[in-house]
């Protein structure tokens, strides 16, 4: 943002937004989609594996939970950016590799 606002010539101290320097720059985010890309392709690979990191992903390890507010799964936040869907219907996508990609690239191109 530092960087874009030098090329625009918008001061530090001028009232705008990033939003709107975004806007002006004609530029979007790509950070967070960025990483919501590689943690749904690093997903896949470890449902395909099966193994213990398949039930720490999915929330199936028993013990007990830690105070406070949860943090947030991987499938949580997967299943808001891939879109309407169950968590069952993502780890059905999962074993099919082809689909998975082609749902992991439909996200990355609408831009959720």
């Amino acid at each position: 943002m530092w960087f874009l606002r030098r090329m625009l010539r918008i001061p530090w101290n001028a009232k705008k937004t990033n939003e709107r320097v975004l806007n002006e720059a004609n530029k979007r985010r790509s950070l967070v989609r960025t990483i919501r890309k590689r943690q749904a392709t690093f997903l896949g690979h470890v449902m395909r594996r099966g193994k213990l990191e398949h039930l720490v992903t999915t929330g199936k390890f028993e013990g007990k939970r830690s105070r406070g507010r949860q943090r947030e799964k991987i499938m949580d936040g997967l299943a808001t950016w891939l879109g309407p869907g169950k968590e069952s219907d993502i780890l059905a996508a999962v074993k099919d590799r082809d689909l998975w990609r082609d749902m992991i690239a439909n996200a990355y191109k609408q831009g959720t």
